[in-house]
C-alpha cells in the first residue's frame, strides 16, 4: 500500500514546476479571457450568431443610425444594426430581441424623433395584427409599410408665401368676425339672449352654461371608460390598428375622402326625403329590437337545423347524379310525340274552353241559389220532427219519408220467402166517413165530397185542411221562404172525428 501510494506521488507535477513551466502561454490565456469578458460586457451578443433580423425600406434614413433603438408601443425590443443605400431607398435592418416578436406581414415601421432629452431618432414598430401571417427573419417591409419623420424643411415648403398669405388673411377676418356687430336682419334670428351682441361677447355667454355641459362631458368621459376591465386598452388597441391600416393605405384614403364629399352632397341633395326618414327611425328602431328579440329565438333552432342538414347536404351530389335519368325521362314526355302533342290539342281547344268557361257564371249562380235552398229551406225541414202524440217516431222528416217508402215497398210485394201471392183488399164496415166539401183551387171539381166506411171510428183528422191556399211565388228564392211549420195549429187538426 506505501509503495503503491509513494508511486503516484512520484508522477504527479510540482505546482511550482507548472508555474514556472511557460509564462508566455499563461498570459495569453489571460488575455483571451479578458478579451472574451470585454466584447460581452460591451456587445451582450454570442458571437458568429445573431437573432431575429428584419429590414425596412424606408423612402429617407437620414434620420436614422446604427445601433438606433426599435421600440414597440415605446418599450425598447431591439436596435438598428446597419443602414445601407438600395437605389432611391434606403434599408434599415434591425435585430428584433424575444420579446419582440412575432412580427406580422402587415407589420409597419415609422421614423420617430426621440424625447428632447434623449435626442436623435429610433425606429417605432408595430408587429401587425394577430390574423396577418407571421414572417421569418431576413424579411423586408415594403416602403409601402414604412413612414418617414416630417422635417422642419419640409414643414417651412409647405408654409409658402401664399400659405402665408391666407393664413394672415384667415387671422385678420377672424378677428373682424369675433368683433363686427351683427346686422338687424342677423340679430332677428339669433336667441333673444344675445341679440345685440358681436360673437366674441356671445362667446363670452356661453361660459355660463359652461358647468352644465362639463357635467354632461365629465358623465361622457366616464361612460367611455368602459364597463369591464382593459376596455380603454382594448379601443386604444383597435384605433390603433385602424390608423395604422390608414396610414399604410394613404391612397385609398385620399379617394375615400373625395367619393365621401360626393355622398355627403347626394344626402344634402335629399334632405327633405333624409329628414322624413329619420322621423321614421324610432318607431323601425322599436319593431327592429322586436325582430332581433324574434332572431335570437330563432338562432339556436337555425343551427341545429344547419347541423342537421349537412348529411342532405352531402347527399346532394348523389341525389342529383339519381335525377339525371329522371330528367331525361322528362324531357322525352314533354317532347312532341308525347305531352308536346298533347299540349298542341290542348292550345287548338283552348278557345272552346274559355267559351264554355264564359258561360259557367250564371250556371254557378243557379247553383249557389239551389245550394241555398237546399242548405237554408230543404234539408231543415228534413230534418223537423213531427209530433204526432203517441204516434210520434222521434225521428226526423226526411228518415220517416224513406222509412214510409220501405214499407210501402214491403206492403206492396207480391213475393217473399213463400213463394208468389196475392194481396186482397177488402173494405167495408159499420162506420161512415164523409169530407166535406173542397174548396182548393187545386181540386177542378169543387165542392165534391168524399165518402168512404171504416171498422174503426176515426179519432180525429190531421192536418186541418187550410181555408185558402198557400200563396205561389215563383219569383221569390226558395232560400228566402220561411220553413213549414209542421208542428204548428194546422198540424192537430179537428179531434172530434170530422173531416173540417
Amino acid at each position: 500500500m506505501s509503495r503503491l501510494r509513494f508511486l503516484n506521488r512520484r508522477d504527479e507535477t510540482p505546482v511550482m514546476e507548472l508555474q514556472r513551466s511557460n509564462p508566455v502561454r499563461f498570459g495569453m490565456v489571460v488575455l483571451v479571457l479578458i478579451a472574451v469578458f470585454v466584447y460581452f460586457g460591451f456587445t451582450k451578443h454570442i458571437p458568429f450568431k445573431h437573432g431575429f433580423r428584419l429590414h425596412a425600406t424606408f423612402a429617407s434614413s437620414l434620420n436614422i443610425a446604427k445601433k438606433s433603438p426599435v421600440r414597440i408601443a415605446g418599450v425598447p425590443v431591439g436596435k438598428v444594426s446597419s443602414v445601407k443605400r438600395e437605389g432611391e431607398t434606403g434599408v434599415v435592418t434591425m435585430e428584433i430581441e424575444k420579446q419582440g416578436l412575432p412580427i406580422h406581414r402587415d407589420a409597419t415601421a415609422k421614423i420617430r424623433p426621440r424625447i428632447f432629452l434623449e435626442g436623435n431618432y429610433f425606429v417605432d414598430l408595430d408587429p401587425g395584427s394577430p390574423s396577418s401571417p407571421t414572417v421569418s427573419s431576413g424579411y423586408t417591409l415594403p416602403i409601402t409599410q414604412t413612414a418617414d419623420p416630417v422635417q422642419i424643411d419640409q414643414l417651412l415648403t409647405a408654409l409658402n408665401s401664399d400659405t402665408r398669405s391666407n393664413l394672415q388673411t384667415f387671422l385678420a377676418e377672424y378677428g373682424d368676425a369675433l368683433t363686427r356687430k351683427p346686422t338687424p336682419a342677423e340679430d332677428a334670428q339669433q336667441d333673444p339672449e344675445v341679440r345685440g351682441l358681436n360673437a366674441a361677447q356671445a362667446f363670452n355667454k356661453s361660459f355660463n352654461y359652461s358647468p352644465a355641459a362639463l357635467r354632461g362631458s365629465a358623465i361622457t368621459l366616464q361612460a367611455l371608460g368602459g364597463t369591464e376591465k382593459h376596455d380603454i386598452s382594448g379601443l386604444v388597441k383597435a384605433i390603433d390598428h385602424t390608423t395604422g391600416e390608414l396610414n399604410v393605405h394613404e391612397q385609398q384614403l385620399g379617394e375615400l375622402i373625395g367619393n365621401f364629399d360626393t355622398f355627403l352632397g347626394s344626402f344634402a341633395a335629399q334632405s327633405t326625403s333624409l329628414s322624413a326618414a329619420v322621423a321614421e327611425l324610432p318607431s323601425t328602431l322599436h319593431h327592429a329590437s322586436t325582430a332581433f328579440v324574434a332572431v335570437d329565438r330563432l338562432l339556436p333552432p337555425l343551427q341545429a337545423f344547419a347541423v342537421d342538414i349537412v348529411p342532405g347536404v352531402e347527399q346532394t351530389p348523389a341525389t342529383i347524379q339519381a335525377t339525371l335519368p329522371w330528367i331525361k325521362q322528362v324531357r322525352g314526355l314533354l317532347g312532341p310525340q308525347e305531352l308536346g302533342g298533347v299540349a298542341k290539342g290542348l292550345r287548338a281547344g283552348a278557345p272552346a274552353l274559355a267559351a264554355l268557361v264564359a258561360t259557367q257564371p250564371p250556371f254557378l249562380k243557379q247553383t249557389e241559389l239551389l245550394s241555398k235552398c237546399l242548405t237554408k229551406v230543404f234539408y231543415p225541414a228534413g230534418e223537423t220532427k213531427i209530433q204526432d202524440g203517441a204516434s210520434s217516431s222521434g225521428l226526423p222528416n226526411q228518415q220517416e219519408f224513406f222509412n214510409a217508402l220501405v214499407g210501402f215497398n214491403a206492403g206492396a210485394q207480391s213475393f217473399d220467402g213463400n213463394g208468389p201471392f196475392q194481396r186482397l183488399l177488402t173494405t167495408g164496415g159499420p162506420e161512415n166517413v164523409v169530407t166535406p166539401p173542397s174548396t182548393l183551387p187545386l181540386n177542378p171539381a169543387k165542392g165534391p165530397q168524399l165518402a168512404a166506411t171504416t171498422s174503426l171510428t176515426p179519432l180525429g183528422t190531421r192536418p186541418r185542411v187550410p181555408s185558402t191556399e198557400p200563396p205561389y211565388k215563383p219569383l221569390v228564392a226558395c232560400y228566402t221562404q220561411a220553413l213549414p211549420n209542421f208542428n204548428g195549429p194546422l198540424s192537430q187538426g179537428p179531434a172530434d172525428g170530422g173531416g173540417a
